[in-house]
């Protein structure tokens, strides 16, 4: 049972294992529908258009669900929120084994999409509150690494199910992850700093006054960016790796597009740890400023591959993945660290949420745009969008100020 499990007696390693854990099971419920997209295309009869607007809808209801979760988290607690979005994740991903039509399918994957930013919202401020500040990057480096690992899940397990047991069987796995909220409920608790703090909570009002008003719009406008870069490269990713060569693809099968997105998580996964130790040491933005800078030239790179080497472009996609992965993901451990030491605990889940979130909303375009270029140019061409959003952030980062070691009671 997992509420036997033998993890750390530590409360705060118990908390961070909890939001691991519920973001890597979070990852693979996500991202069943990016390895079956090609699948239910074929289905449901969608173009690359559409399919990219299943992916918008659930980012965008992420958006609202993380927004409000992180409200909610500030006065509720942020256990507590931690279960509840498990739980609805689990259970929509469940549902979408019942998707007749497209619109049923964009309605389940809407709901994955809430629980999706709300495991986030509550899962990051649990950790960052649980942790002191010289270690809390590499803690959020941990968590964050659970997405990698559940990117590489979902590879496994759609390569396992869907040529054997159909789509239906595939999405029925994704309701698995509910059974983590027994143990959690069980033995993980509140941070003290919450359960310490006295008067209003998650006022989000008090985001757009000063001194919270500036770093509320430039955190905003920062995951604006690095989102759409994010997402307009992951969600086509697969699909890229597995459409045919007239259409912009490297033309490889299921089973080989899951085992090359394997080892470009397995980047993914070693950039998430790299960064959270690089950030703490050297400090928040010059490793994320490097971490841009580099994702910017392979993002373009890759999805060139198979125009530039033909037969032999697989192997290049595979030597090259990995990297696409560290640089193109690793710097998701910099959200959970910095957003939480530009907020006082008061407010804290209410910035974490809102600033992540509205940049997850506008990100919610990406795949949109990214499938409506592809059915123009070709899907290998259309990934090169993303590479002007690394670029941005790059620059943004410096308007921000660095938190690197700042201790939490002292943000005002």
């Amino acid at each position: 049972m997992l509420s036997r499990l033998h993890l750390p007696a530590d409360p705060a390693w118990r908390a961070l294992w909890a939001a691991m854990l519920g973001y890597m099971l979070d990852a693979m419920d996500v991202l069943l529908y990016v390895f079956a997209l090609q699948t239910l295309r074929a289905v449901f009869g969608l173009s690359h258009a559409q399919a990219g607007l299943v992916s918008s809808a659930t980012l965008v209801c992420s958006a609202v669900g993380g927004a409000l979760a992180g409200v909610l988290a500030d006065r509720m607690g942020r256990r507590r929120l931690l279960i509840y979005t498990i739980l609805l994740y689990s259970l929509a991903s469940g549902g979408t084994a019942s998707a007749t039509s497209f619109e049923s399918l964009l309605f389940w994957r809407a709901l994955v999409g809430f629980g999706l930013g709300g495991e986030w919202s509550a899962g990051a401020v649990l950790v960052a509150e649980w942790w002191p500040a010289e270690k809390r990057g590499r803690a959020i480096g941990f968590m964050q690494s659970g997405w990698a690992l559940g990117y590489m899940l979902a590879a496994v397990v759609t390569a396992l199910v869907l040529p054997r047991w159909g789509w239906r069987v595939l999405f029925l796995t994704g309701v698995l992850p509910a059974l983590l909220t027994l143990w959690i409920r069980r033995r993980v608790e509140e941070p003290e700093i919450w359960r310490q703090q006295k008067g209003p909570r998650g006022r989000i009002a008090d985001l757009f006054r000063a001194p919270l008003r500036r770093r509320t719009l430039l955190a905003t406008a920062l995951t604006t960016s690095v989102l759409l870069a994010y997402w307009g490269l992951f969600t086509w990713l697969p699909g890229f790796l597995s459409a045919p060569p007239t259409e912009g693809g490297a033309g490889m099968s299921i089973v080989r597009t899951s085992a090359w997105m394997v080892a470009l998580q397995a980047g993914a996964f070693a950039g998430y740890l790299s960064f959270g130790w690089l950030a703490d040491r050297f400090g928040r933005r010059p490793a994320f400023v490097g971490y841009m800078l580099a994702a910017a030239a392979l993002t373009p790179l890759y999805g060139q591959l198979p125009a530039l080497l033909g037969e032999s472009a697989e192997t290049g996609l595979l030597v090259l993945g990995p990297f696409v992965g560290f640089f193109g993901s690793g710097y998701f451990s910099l959200f959970g660290a910095l957003l939480a030491e530009l907020y006082p605990t008061p407010v804290r889940g209410a910035g974490q949420g809102l600033t992540y979130n509205a940049g997850r909303a506008v990100s919610a375009l990406a795949p949109y745009a990214v499938g409506f270029l592809a059915d123009r140019a070709g899907v290998g061409s259309a990934l090169a969008l993303s590479s002007a959003f690394f670029l941005a952030g790059a620059l943004l980062i410096l308007l921000l100020p660095e938190t690197k070691a700042r201790r939490l009671e002292e943000v005002v």
